[in-house]
Protein backbone atom coordinates (compact mmCIF):
# COMPACT_ATOMS: atom_id res chain seq x y z
CA UNK A 1 0.00 0.00 0.00
CA UNK A 2 0.90 3.71 -0.76
CA UNK A 3 2.13 5.60 2.27
CA UNK A 4 -1.03 7.78 2.05
CA UNK A 5 -3.33 6.60 -0.24
CA UNK A 6 -5.24 9.26 -2.17
CA UNK A 7 -7.90 6.75 -2.97
CA UNK A 8 -9.62 7.32 0.61
CA UNK A 9 -10.61 9.92 2.84
CA UNK A 10 -8.77 9.12 5.45
CA UNK A 11 -5.80 9.54 3.06
CA UNK A 12 -6.61 13.04 1.81
CA UNK A 13 -7.50 14.35 5.07
CA UNK A 14 -3.82 13.46 6.16
CA UNK A 15 -2.57 14.47 2.32
CA UNK A 16 -4.21 17.85 3.59
CA UNK A 17 -2.90 17.78 6.93
CA UNK A 18 0.93 16.90 5.80
CA UNK A 19 0.97 19.79 3.40
CA UNK A 20 -0.24 22.75 6.06
CA UNK A 21 2.06 20.72 8.69
CA UNK A 22 4.99 21.99 5.66
CA UNK A 23 3.72 25.27 5.68
CA UNK A 24 3.83 26.37 9.24
CA UNK A 25 7.01 24.54 9.97
CA UNK A 26 9.02 26.21 7.32
CA UNK A 27 6.90 29.87 8.30
CA UNK A 28 7.91 29.27 11.88
CA UNK A 29 11.15 28.28 10.83
CA UNK A 30 11.26 31.14 8.99
CA UNK A 31 10.48 33.30 12.34
CA UNK A 32 13.43 31.86 14.27
CA UNK A 33 15.77 32.65 11.72
CA UNK A 34 15.27 35.84 11.68
CA UNK A 35 15.50 36.33 15.50
CA UNK A 36 18.85 34.82 15.15
CA UNK A 37 18.12 31.18 16.62
CA UNK A 38 18.51 29.10 13.20
CA UNK A 39 22.39 29.27 12.59
CA UNK A 40 22.93 28.64 8.65
CA UNK A 41 20.98 29.22 5.60
CA UNK A 42 17.17 28.54 5.57
CA UNK A 43 15.26 27.64 1.99
CA UNK A 44 11.71 27.30 2.53
CA UNK A 45 9.21 24.93 0.47
CA UNK A 46 5.85 28.03 0.92
CA UNK A 47 3.97 26.97 -1.92
CA UNK A 48 5.42 24.01 -3.27
CA UNK A 49 3.81 21.58 -0.57
CA UNK A 50 1.43 19.64 -3.21
CA UNK A 51 4.84 18.67 -5.19
CA UNK A 52 6.41 16.42 -2.44
CA UNK A 53 3.54 14.96 -0.49
CA UNK A 54 1.90 14.30 -3.68
CA UNK A 55 5.09 12.24 -4.72
CA UNK A 56 5.76 10.74 -1.51
CA UNK A 57 1.88 9.82 -0.80
CA UNK A 58 2.65 7.27 -3.99
CA UNK A 59 5.61 5.86 -2.45
CA UNK A 60 6.22 2.79 -0.01
CA UNK A 61 7.52 3.34 3.54
CA UNK A 62 10.63 1.74 2.44
CA UNK A 63 10.76 3.72 -0.68
CA UNK A 64 14.07 5.76 -0.97
CA UNK A 65 14.32 9.94 -1.68
CA UNK A 66 16.75 12.41 -2.17
CA UNK A 67 16.21 15.59 -1.55
CA UNK A 68 17.48 19.07 -1.90
CA UNK A 69 18.60 22.23 -0.39
CA UNK A 70 14.83 22.73 0.06
CA UNK A 71 14.00 19.90 2.11
CA UNK A 72 12.06 20.61 4.50
CA UNK A 73 8.71 19.52 2.86
CA UNK A 74 10.10 16.71 1.56
CA UNK A 75 11.47 15.38 4.53
CA UNK A 76 7.85 15.75 6.57
CA UNK A 77 6.06 14.28 3.77
CA UNK A 78 8.34 11.28 4.16
CA UNK A 79 7.01 10.75 7.59
CA UNK A 80 9.63 12.19 9.40
CA UNK A 81 9.26 13.99 12.71
CA UNK A 82 8.89 17.65 12.63
CA UNK A 83 10.06 17.32 16.56
CA UNK A 84 13.32 16.04 15.58
CA UNK A 85 13.52 18.21 12.83
CA UNK A 86 13.73 21.59 14.16
CA UNK A 87 16.05 20.35 17.25
CA UNK A 88 18.25 19.86 13.64
CA UNK A 89 17.74 22.80 12.58
CA UNK A 90 18.75 24.88 15.94
CA UNK A 91 21.62 22.32 15.61
CA UNK A 92 20.81 20.48 18.64
CA UNK A 93 21.99 16.93 19.20
CA UNK A 94 18.76 15.62 19.44
CA UNK A 95 18.30 16.55 15.58
CA UNK A 96 18.54 13.57 12.92
CA UNK A 97 21.98 14.55 12.72
CA UNK A 98 22.93 15.51 15.99
CA UNK A 99 22.65 19.56 15.19
CA UNK A 100 25.59 18.53 12.28
CA UNK A 101 23.03 18.63 9.18
CA UNK A 102 21.21 21.73 9.98
CA UNK A 103 17.98 23.00 7.76
CA UNK A 104 20.29 21.57 4.11
CA UNK A 105 21.04 18.50 5.05
CA UNK A 106 18.28 16.42 7.28
CA UNK A 107 18.66 12.43 6.68
CA UNK A 108 16.88 9.70 7.65
CA UNK A 109 18.27 6.84 6.67
CA UNK A 110 16.29 3.99 8.15
CA UNK A 111 13.11 5.85 7.15
CA UNK A 112 14.34 5.82 3.11
CA UNK A 113 15.15 9.94 3.47
CA UNK A 114 19.19 9.72 2.16
CA UNK A 115 19.50 13.50 2.92
CA UNK A 116 18.57 16.25 1.48
CA UNK A 117 21.77 18.48 -0.01
CA UNK A 118 23.11 21.93 -1.15
CA UNK A 119 24.55 20.50 -4.25
CA UNK A 120 22.25 21.80 -7.25
CA UNK A 121 21.40 18.37 -8.99
CA UNK A 122 23.39 15.77 -6.62
CA UNK A 123 19.74 14.44 -6.49
CA UNK A 124 19.22 12.22 -9.43
CA UNK A 125 22.53 10.63 -9.18
CA UNK A 126 22.13 10.17 -5.75
CA UNK A 127 18.89 8.22 -6.60
CA UNK A 128 20.43 6.48 -9.72
CA UNK A 129 22.71 4.79 -7.17
CA UNK A 130 20.04 4.17 -5.11
CA UNK A 131 18.13 2.03 -7.74
CA UNK A 132 21.38 0.37 -8.69
CA UNK A 133 21.35 -1.05 -5.23
CA UNK A 134 17.71 -2.20 -5.18
CA UNK A 135 18.35 -3.53 -8.90
CA UNK A 136 21.61 -5.38 -7.78
CA UNK A 137 19.64 -7.02 -4.41
CA UNK A 138 16.40 -7.36 -6.34
CA UNK A 139 14.35 -5.67 -4.25
CA UNK A 140 10.70 -4.75 -4.69
CA UNK A 141 10.97 -0.77 -3.82
CA UNK A 142 11.93 2.44 -6.13
CA UNK A 143 13.54 5.35 -5.52
CA UNK A 144 12.71 8.86 -6.51
CA UNK A 145 15.16 11.48 -6.72
CA UNK A 146 13.82 15.89 -6.05
CA UNK A 147 15.32 18.19 -8.03
CA UNK A 148 14.92 21.98 -9.27
CA UNK A 149 14.69 23.10 -12.27
CA UNK A 150 18.06 24.47 -12.32
CA UNK A 151 19.29 21.05 -11.80
CA UNK A 152 18.43 20.06 -15.33
CA UNK A 153 20.89 22.13 -16.45
CA UNK A 154 23.47 20.15 -14.72
CA UNK A 155 25.97 17.85 -16.29
CA UNK A 156 25.74 15.32 -13.25
CA UNK A 157 21.79 15.01 -13.91
CA UNK A 158 22.16 13.70 -17.58
CA UNK A 159 24.92 11.35 -16.33
CA UNK A 160 22.06 9.73 -14.20
CA UNK A 161 19.26 9.69 -16.38
CA UNK A 162 21.70 8.43 -19.32
CA UNK A 163 22.65 5.30 -16.61
CA UNK A 164 19.01 5.00 -15.87
CA UNK A 165 17.59 4.43 -18.51
CA UNK A 166 20.26 2.68 -20.80
CA UNK A 167 20.13 0.05 -17.66
CA UNK A 168 16.36 0.19 -16.88
CA UNK A 169 16.69 1.09 -13.12
CA UNK A 170 13.83 1.72 -11.04
CA UNK A 171 14.08 5.54 -10.54
CA UNK A 172 12.04 8.40 -10.64
CA UNK A 173 13.42 11.88 -11.24
CA UNK A 174 10.72 14.47 -10.23
CA UNK A 175 11.73 18.02 -11.03
CA UNK A 176 10.30 20.61 -9.19
CA UNK A 177 9.94 23.77 -11.77
CA UNK A 178 9.12 26.93 -9.15
CA UNK A 179 9.56 29.07 -12.57
CA UNK A 180 13.51 30.36 -10.80
CA UNK A 181 17.36 28.82 -10.46
CA UNK A 182 17.67 31.03 -7.99
CA UNK A 183 17.05 34.37 -9.55
CA UNK A 184 17.34 33.35 -13.06
CA UNK A 185 13.54 32.49 -15.10
CA UNK A 186 12.88 29.12 -16.23
CA UNK A 187 13.21 30.37 -19.15
CA UNK A 188 16.35 31.85 -19.02
CA UNK A 189 17.93 28.50 -18.30
CA UNK A 190 16.73 26.30 -20.87
CA UNK A 191 15.60 26.08 -24.56
CA UNK A 192 12.33 23.84 -24.43
CA UNK A 193 9.21 24.53 -23.68
CA UNK A 194 8.88 22.00 -21.13
CA UNK A 195 11.58 20.51 -18.92
CA UNK A 196 10.56 17.08 -19.44
CA UNK A 197 10.97 17.06 -23.30
CA UNK A 198 14.57 16.55 -22.33
CA UNK A 199 13.51 12.84 -21.25
CA UNK A 200 13.26 11.69 -25.08
CA UNK A 201 17.13 12.01 -25.28
CA UNK A 202 17.36 9.02 -23.22
CA UNK A 203 13.49 7.63 -24.21
CA UNK A 204 11.82 7.40 -21.14
CA UNK A 205 8.71 8.97 -20.26
CA UNK A 206 8.79 12.66 -19.79
CA UNK A 207 5.34 14.29 -18.12
CA UNK A 208 4.72 17.39 -17.47
CA UNK A 209 1.91 18.20 -14.10
CA UNK A 210 0.47 20.66 -12.53
CA UNK A 211 2.71 20.80 -9.38
CA UNK A 212 0.06 22.83 -7.29
CA UNK A 213 -2.19 19.98 -7.64
CA UNK A 214 -1.23 17.33 -5.00
CA UNK A 215 -3.70 14.41 -7.00
CA UNK A 216 -2.29 15.71 -10.55
CA UNK A 217 1.29 14.83 -8.99
CA UNK A 218 -0.05 11.97 -6.71
CA UNK A 219 -1.16 10.53 -10.38
CA UNK A 220 1.83 10.53 -11.92
CA UNK A 221 3.96 9.12 -9.62
CA UNK A 222 2.22 6.25 -8.89
CA UNK A 223 2.04 5.41 -12.60
CA UNK A 224 5.99 6.31 -12.91
CA UNK A 225 6.40 3.74 -9.63
CA UNK A 226 4.54 1.09 -11.18
CA UNK A 227 6.56 0.99 -14.44
CA UNK A 228 10.01 1.80 -12.31
CA UNK A 229 8.93 -2.13 -10.75
CA UNK A 230 7.92 -3.32 -12.97
CA UNK A 231 11.07 -3.39 -14.85
CA UNK A 232 10.58 -0.75 -17.25
CA UNK A 233 12.73 1.75 -15.97
CA UNK A 234 12.79 5.61 -15.19
CA UNK A 235 10.56 8.23 -15.71
CA UNK A 236 11.52 12.16 -15.60
CA UNK A 237 8.39 14.10 -14.38
CA UNK A 238 7.91 17.82 -14.61
CA UNK A 239 5.94 19.76 -11.56
CA UNK A 240 5.33 23.08 -12.11
CA UNK A 241 5.18 25.02 -9.32
CA UNK A 242 6.21 27.86 -7.42
CA UNK A 243 7.94 29.26 -4.11
CA UNK A 244 6.27 31.90 -2.42
CA UNK A 245 9.43 33.06 -0.74
CA UNK A 246 12.80 34.21 -1.79
CA UNK A 247 15.45 31.49 -3.05
CA UNK A 248 16.47 31.99 0.57
CA UNK A 249 15.64 34.09 3.82
CA UNK A 250 16.87 37.26 3.12
CA UNK A 251 16.90 37.39 -0.34
CA UNK A 252 15.75 40.80 -1.80
CA UNK A 253 13.44 39.13 -4.57
CA UNK A 254 14.10 41.77 -6.95
CA UNK A 255 13.85 39.39 -10.13
CA UNK A 256 10.13 39.34 -9.75
CA UNK A 257 7.36 41.48 -9.45
CA UNK A 258 4.59 41.15 -6.52
CA UNK A 259 1.62 40.70 -9.17
CA UNK A 260 3.48 37.58 -10.03
CA UNK A 261 3.87 36.04 -6.83
CA UNK A 262 0.24 36.65 -5.96
CA UNK A 263 -0.87 35.25 -9.05
CA UNK A 264 0.45 32.08 -7.85
CA UNK A 265 -0.41 32.49 -3.99
CA UNK A 266 -4.30 32.62 -6.14
CA UNK A 267 -3.70 28.81 -6.97
CA UNK A 268 -2.46 28.15 -3.46
CA UNK A 269 -2.37 24.04 -3.25
CA UNK A 270 -3.32 23.89 0.30
CA UNK A 271 -6.50 26.47 -0.38
CA UNK A 272 -7.50 24.33 -3.64
CA UNK A 273 -7.73 21.16 -1.87
CA UNK A 274 -9.32 22.02 1.12
CA UNK A 275 -11.79 23.50 -0.80
CA UNK A 276 -11.94 20.45 -3.04
CA UNK A 277 -12.66 18.30 0.32
CA UNK A 278 -15.20 20.34 0.93
CA UNK A 279 -16.87 20.36 -1.19
CA UNK A 280 -16.66 16.18 -1.43
CA UNK A 281 -18.32 16.66 1.78
CA UNK A 282 -15.07 14.90 3.16
CA UNK A 283 -14.29 18.25 5.23
CA UNK A 284 -15.79 21.07 7.10
CA UNK A 285 -15.11 24.56 8.09
CA UNK A 286 -14.69 23.97 11.27
CA UNK A 287 -12.78 20.37 11.02
CA UNK A 288 -10.16 22.09 9.15
CA UNK A 289 -9.45 24.75 11.45
CA UNK A 290 -9.13 21.85 14.37
CA UNK A 291 -6.80 20.46 11.83
CA UNK A 292 -4.82 23.88 11.58
CA UNK A 293 -4.99 23.94 15.51
CA UNK A 294 -3.74 20.45 16.12
CA UNK A 295 -0.64 21.62 13.61
CA UNK A 296 0.12 24.39 15.59
CA UNK A 297 0.52 22.40 18.67
CA UNK A 298 2.74 20.36 16.43
CA UNK A 299 4.62 22.88 15.57
CA UNK A 300 5.05 24.71 18.92
CA UNK A 301 5.69 21.42 20.49
CA UNK A 302 8.78 21.12 18.15
CA UNK A 303 9.78 24.85 18.94
CA UNK A 304 9.94 23.91 22.61
CA UNK A 305 11.99 20.65 21.88
CA UNK A 306 14.44 22.78 20.10
CA UNK A 307 14.79 25.15 22.96
CA UNK A 308 14.92 22.98 25.20
CA UNK A 309 17.61 20.47 23.81
CA UNK A 310 21.36 20.37 23.86
CA UNK A 311 24.23 21.75 21.86
CA UNK A 312 26.79 19.27 20.76
CA UNK A 313 30.32 19.63 22.48
CA UNK A 314 32.90 20.70 20.10
CA UNK A 315 34.60 17.14 20.95
CA UNK A 316 31.98 15.83 18.99
CA UNK A 317 32.38 17.48 15.57
CA UNK A 318 34.17 14.30 13.80
CA UNK A 319 31.51 12.13 15.40
CA UNK A 320 29.62 9.74 12.67
CA UNK A 321 31.96 11.62 10.22
CA UNK A 322 34.57 8.98 9.73
CA UNK A 323 33.99 4.55 9.61
CA UNK A 324 36.95 3.89 11.44
CA UNK A 325 39.71 5.66 13.68
CA UNK A 326 39.11 9.40 13.80
CA UNK A 327 42.57 10.95 12.30
CA UNK A 328 44.39 12.65 14.70
CA UNK A 329 43.29 16.16 14.26
CA UNK A 330 45.58 17.96 16.39
CA UNK A 331 48.66 16.42 14.48
CA UNK A 332 46.78 17.64 10.89
CA UNK A 333 46.73 21.12 12.40
CA UNK A 334 49.95 21.55 14.01
CA UNK A 335 51.08 20.47 9.72
CA UNK A 336 49.10 23.33 8.23
CA UNK A 337 50.50 25.65 11.07
CA UNK A 338 54.31 24.42 9.79
CA UNK A 339 53.41 24.94 6.22
CA UNK A 340 52.25 28.54 6.72
CA UNK A 341 48.98 27.44 8.09
CA UNK A 342 49.28 30.08 11.14
CA UNK A 343 47.65 33.01 9.51
CA UNK A 344 44.37 31.53 9.74
CA UNK A 345 44.43 31.76 13.45
CA UNK A 346 43.66 29.37 16.02
CA UNK A 347 43.45 25.56 14.39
Amino acid sequence: MPAIDLETEDGRNEALRRMYTIRRFDETAAEHFADGEIPGFVHLYVGEEAVGVGACAALEDDDYITSTHRGHGHCIAKGLDPTVMMAELFGKREGYCNGKGGSMHIADVDAGMLGANGIVGAGPPLGTGAALTIDQKGEDRVALSFGGDGSVAQGQFFEAANLASTWDLPVVFLIENNQYGEGTPVGEQHNVDNLSDTAAAYDIPGITVDGMDVVAVNEAVAEARERARDGEGPTFIEAETYRYHGHFEGDEELYRDSAEVEYWRGRDPIDAFAERLMDRGELSEEGFEEMKDEVEATIEEAIEHAHSSTDPEPEEAYDDMFDGEVPDITAFAERLRADGGEQGGEL
